[in-house]
């Protein structure tokens, strides 16, 4: 049996910004496939110890919470929630830079390339 959440936007859970929903839309679409959501967790590795991972997901996990942002569905694993909550999801297209930012509260520091945090 699955167990899964869907919470609305706060300080328990992700945010996915405007820009960052409509990206995540548009990428859904030129995947073909209506059974896919964006997973974002949080694994072990980078120089600074823990790295982001966020890709098209259609599984659900036990302990999976669901965030709804402008009808893009976001799924957060239960361990991952913890070092996540607060953590806004943005989507940034400038000359200098372009892809999807975190902006995490619970993050102590990251390296310099922006990969991973502590």
């Amino acid at each position: 049996m699955t167990v899964q959440d869907t919470q609305a936007p706060g300080a328990t859970g992700v945010i996915l910004s405007e820009p960052a929903a409509s990206k995540v839309k548009t990428l859904l679409e030129q995947e073909g496939r209506d059974d896919l959501r964006l997973r974002i967790a949080v694994q072990p590795g980078g120089c600074s110890g823990l790295r982001y991972q966020l890709f098209f997901d259609e599984r659900f996990l036990d302990g999976d919470q669901t965030f709804e942002f402008s009808g893009t569905e976001v799924i957060v694993d239960r361990m991952s929630i913890p070092y996540l909550s607060g953590a806004t999801i943005d989507f940034v297209d400038t000359i200098e830079k372009q892809g999807f930012t975190i902006d995490n509260p619970n993050a102590g520091g990251s390296c310099a390339c922006g990969d991973s945090f502590h």
